[in-house]
C-alpha cells in the first residue's frame, strides 16, 4: 500500500466515491462551478463539514522529498483527495479541468459538465424536467452563452429562423434553448426588465424572472440575445399576449384596450399593473452591454404581429 493509501486509511477519510458525490452535489449548490482547492477556501471547509472531519483529518498533511533540491513539500492530506476525486470526475467528463475552464470563462475553476449536472440532479433528486429552468451552468451551455454574447450586432437581422422544426428537438437545441435562457436572465441582472422584480426560490435554484422571446417560439423566433428580454411570470404572459410592447427606443406601449377593461380587472390590491405602466411613461430596464440591447427588427415583429392596438 502506498504510503497516500495508508495514511488514507490510518486517518478514516471519506472514501473517493463518497468525495466524487459530495463534490457533484457542492458544484450543484454553487451554480455549477468552483475554485481549485487551496487552503482557505470555502468548498474544502463546506465539504469537510459535510463528512464531519476532525481537526485532524483536516490538517494531516503528505510529505514529498525532493532530493535534487533538498526540500520537502508538504501537501494537506484532505485537499489532496479532494483534487483526486475531481481529477477522476474530469476523466469520467462530468467536470472539465481549471485548465481548460479558464479559456472559455477566464477563471480556474472546476465546471460541471452536462453528463455531470444529469448525475448531481439524481444525487439530490431533482426531476430531470426541472433541468430546463435552473440557472446552474455546464461546460457545453457556458460555450454557447460566450458565442451569444460575443456575437457582432447585426444591422440587418431577421429574429425568424424559417428552418426551425419545432417538433423535432436536438440535443443541440435543447443546450442552445437553456443557454438563451440564462444569456438573457443574465444579461438583465435576474431582474424584469419591465418591474425591475429580482427573486429566487429560497434554495435559491430557480428564479422567478424569464427569459421571454420577442418572437415566440411558435412563430420561429431564434434564441437569440437580441430576441430576447427579461420578464417576471405576470409581465411574460402580458408581453406574449400583447397588452403592451415596445418602441423602437425601447419604451413601453401599453394597448388602448386597457380602458375598456373592468375596474377589477387588473389590479393587486391599490396597484394596477396594466393602468400604471400606460399612465407612468416606462422604459425597458435594459442590460450594461448596448451591444445585446433587443433588435428593432424583433420588437417591430412584437408590434405588428402580437400586439393590441
Amino acid at each position: 500500500m502506498s504510503y497516500e493509501g495508508r495514511m488514507l486509511r490510518e486517518l478514516k477519510m471519506p472514501l473517493r466515491q463518497d468525495v466524487e458525490n459530495a463534490l457533484l452535489r457542492a458544484l450543484f449548490r454553487h451554480n455549477g462551478s468552483i475554485k481549485e482547492f487551496s487552503s482557505g477556501e470555502e468548498i474544502v471547509v463546506e465539504i469537510g463539514n459535510e463528512f464531519e472531519l476532525t481537526d485532524i483529518q483536516r490538517s494531516a498533511y503528505l510529505e514529498t522529498v525532493y532530493r535534487k533540491e533538498n526540500r520537502v513539500k508538504k501537501s494537506f492530506l484532505w485537499h489532496r483527495l479532494l483534487f483526486r476525486a475531481a481529477d477522476s470526475l474530469a476523466k469520467n467528463k462530468m467536470v472539465t479541468r481549471p485548465t481548460r475552464t479558464i479559456k472559455l470563462t477566464n477563471k480556474r475553476e472546476w465546471m460541471l459538465t452536462e453528463n455531470g449536472l444529469d448525475i448531481a440532479l439524481k444525487l439530490l433528486e431533482v426531476h430531470g424536467e426541472k433541468k430546463d429552468i435552473i440557472p446552474i451552468k455546464s461546460y457545453e451551455v457556458q460555450k454557447i452563452i460566450k458565442k451569444l454574447n460575443e456575437s457582432s450586432r447585426p444591422k440587418s437581422y431577421n429574429p425568424i429562423n424559417k428552418k426551425k422544426k419545432v417538433i423535432n428537438v436536438s440535443k443541440q437545441t435543447t443546450l442552445r434553448s437553456r443557454a438563451f435562457r440564462h444569456a438573457v436572465i443574465i444579461a438583465y441582472d435576474y431582474k424584469c426588465s419591465i418591474c425591475g422584480m429580482k427573486i429566487s426560490s429560497p434554495d435559491s435554484l430557480f428564479w422567478e424572472v424569464e427569459a421571454a422571446h420577442i418572437v415566440p417560439h411558435s412563430f420561429k423566433g431564434k434564441d437569440d440575445i437580441w430576441n430576447g428580454i427579461a420578464l417576471c411570470h405576470l409581465h411574460h404572459w402580458a408581453f406574449d399576449v400583447g397588452w403592451f410592447t415596445l418602441l423602437d427606443n425601447y419604451n413601453i406601449q401599453v394597448s388602448s384596450k386597457v380602458n375598456s377593461l373592468p375596474s377589477s380587472f387588473g389590479k393587486m390590491g391599490n396597484y394596477e399593473f396594466l393602468k400604471d405602466l400606460k399612465y407612468n411613461s416606462s422604459k425597458l430596464l435594459l442590460p450594461s452591454n448596448v451591444e445585446i440591447y433587443p433588435h428593432q427588427n424583433a420588437i417591430h415583429w412584437h408590434r405588428q404581429n402580437i400586439f393590441c392596438q
